[in-house]
């Protein structure tokens, strides 16, 4: 349908977090003697913590990933503020529906998003704006969704075998690896 439609676009969703230590699993040929990466830890004080979390938003027939940093977790609040943010983004190109494919994780299914999905799509319908219209992939099924290999393809891609590297430059070399723009981290809301 999005195919034959050029004010529709068809995507899929998915978060991830992104380590300054932990390694991806990788496997490497040597004449000599296998390759070894080196183990390496933040300090304990880091203000800026061991990882982070993004989410992100892959549309195949562009070949167009966006992603979102966030300060925190993938709670509900957020992932409505990612969709405002997806929504806005692809209204500006002409779109009047998004078909979003997600899996099961709890804050895409909570009440909250649901809610917030519910009238944002009212209000687009009768003021004009991107409405979202959800598929859910079924319960561990990881494989339908076509975000996940290119998380692993990422994370191999960014692996620094010798050094930890700090959160800012991290969060660069992953927007320069998908080819998008690096945008302000969101928020995690006051509760």
């Amino acid at each position: 349908m999005a195919v034959n439609h050029p004010d529709i676009a068809l995507g899929f969703e998915d978060e991830v977090w992104w380590s300054r230590e932990a390694q991806p699993q990788m496997h490497a040929w040597s004449a000599d003697k296998p390759v070894r990466l080196v183990e390496k830890a933040v300090p304990a004080k880091e203000p800026k913590g061991k990882a982070v979390a993004c989410y992100g938003f892959y549309v195949p027939t562009a070949h167009l990933m966006l992603l979102r940093f966030i300060q925190g977790r993938p709670i509900s609040a957020v992932t409505c503020a990612f969709l405002a943010w997806l929504a806005a983004c692809f209204a500006a190109q002409g779109k009047r529906a998004l078909f979003l494919i997600w899996d099961n994780a709890s804050w895409h299914v909570s009440q909250t998003v649901q809610e917030w999905l519910k009238a944002h799509n009212r209000t687009a319908k009768y003021e004009g704006g991107c409405r979202l219209m959800v598929c859910r992939l079924p319960s561990k099924s990881p494989w339908l969704n076509p975000i996940e290999p290119k998380w692993v393809h990422g994370k191999r891609a960014l692996v620094e075998p010798a050094r930890v590297l700090p959160m800012a430059e991290l969060m660069q070399r992953v927007c320069a690896y998908y080819q998008c723009e690096l945008i302000d981290p969101i928020a995690q809301p006051d509760c």
